[in-house]
């Protein structure tokens, strides 16, 4: 039995079934990121003043990705004007050139999380706090406890390393940090400086993850749904780039509308990643 409408548009739409297919995908798609669009709103003008941070992303690395998703938006259209075109060897560079893109974006994104993961800041119960991270060398950050270092959590905590039997801990802080809006003595720092803290002076230590603060959650909500989508495209893409020519040999025109379907779902993740990029990075 052929299923009907597939290269043809439908009478009643104008359009082929894939593409009303995608079209109202994406419509799903846009209600569940204008409800996080709204979520990140509303968090932001309900927190207290002074509570919510900012400058603390990488901004170069978020303008290059930027500038990564838009130049995969010129690629998959000239993919799929190349199968219009006839040409499958042009399809095939400019698919390619796509995915490549695609696994850049996340490559990019990946070492942004993992700075994160290793960024910590830590809140003394004088109301101070300092910002930084640990020496890689966890013997040399965790010089008491040399034997047990090595089983400390990939991510640590006031609670985790007390039960490891740390009293103390070298910690390398940032340039120039000070939080003033805990008081008078905030802690002045140096790019690069060690300064050991004594752990029974700590009242909080967090990575800069989801449980650090409603910043960080919205941030990797947002961020880790899209980086979901940005993946899935490119494994729908590769799948047309290494098997598609099963379905051109059969039916092109029917190759060229599924090429084209996957291309309007490429554009919808580029324009969520175009509001992203000032909302999380710049403002």
């Amino acid at each position: 039995m052929e299923i009907p409408y597939t290269t043809k548009p439908r009478p009643d739409t104008g359009l082929y079934n894939a593409k009303i297919g995608i079209w109202l995908f994406l419509a799903s798609e846009v209600m569940l990121f204008g409800a996080l669009f709204s979520s990140y709103i509303i968090l932001r003008i309900g927190a207290p003043e002074g509570t919510w941070l900012e400058g603390v992303l990488n901004v170069p690395i978020g303008f290059v990705n930027t500038l990564v998703l838009i130049f995969s938006s010129v690629t998959v259209v000239m993919a799929w004007a190349s199968l219009k075109l006839n040409n499958y060897s042009k399809f095939k560079l400019y698919q390619g050139l796509t995915i490549l893109c695609a696994l850049t974006f996340l490559g990019i994104k990946s070492y942004e999380y993992n700075e994160k993961f290793h960024h910590y800041e830590v809140w003394m119960k004088d109301g101070t706090s300092v910002t930084g991270h640990f020496d890689h060398n966890w013997e040399h950050a965790f010089h008491p406890t040399k034997e047990g270092a090595e089983h400390l959590p990939f991510f640590k905590t006031r609670a985790n390393l007390e039960e490891h039997g740390v009293t103390d801990f070298d910690f390398i802080l940032d340039a120039g940090h000070g939080d003033e809006a805990e008081g008078d003595h905030a802690r002045d720092s140096h790019a690069h400086e060690a300064e050991t803290i004594n752990l029974a002076d700590v009242k909080r230590l967090s990575a800069f993850v989801p449980s650090h603060s409603t910043y960080f959650a919205i941030y990797f909500t947002l961020t880790g749904l899209h980086g979901l989508h940005v993946l899935i495209g490119a494994i729908v893409m590769a799948y047309f780039f290494f098997v598609g020519h099963r379905m051109w040999k059969k039916d092109p025109e029917r190759q060229a509308n599924r090429v084209e379907v996957s291309g309007l779902f490429w554009h919808f993740v580029d324009l969520v990643w175009i509001f992203l990029f000032p909302v999380l990075y710049l403002l």
